[in-house]
């Protein structure tokens, strides 16, 4: 695979909210590393994120728990 290719095909993650407001924050890549997008969900809404070539970093706000490929996490417990 290309490095882009690579990047395209990074990481997903499984994000439910557990409460409302539950916050998703993208950081990005690069020198500086800066907020580029958020995302809120309500009790129950689940989001399918991706890392991507602008997308290095994931913060998440709230009550979730968290699938990823190594297992799962809560977040605001």
């Amino acid at each position: 695979m290309q490095e882009k290719e690579q990047i395209i095909a990074g990481d997903y993650l499984v994000v439910k909210a557990l409460e409302n407001g539950v916050t998703i924050i993208g950081l990005t890549r690069g020198k500086d590393t800066r907020f580029h997008h958020s995302e809120k969900l309500d009790k129950g809404e689940v989001m399918v994120v991706q890392f991507t070539e602008h997308t290095s970093a994931m913060k998440i706000r709230g009550k979730a728990t968290v699938y990823t490929k190594h297992g799962e996490v809560e977040a605001g417990s």
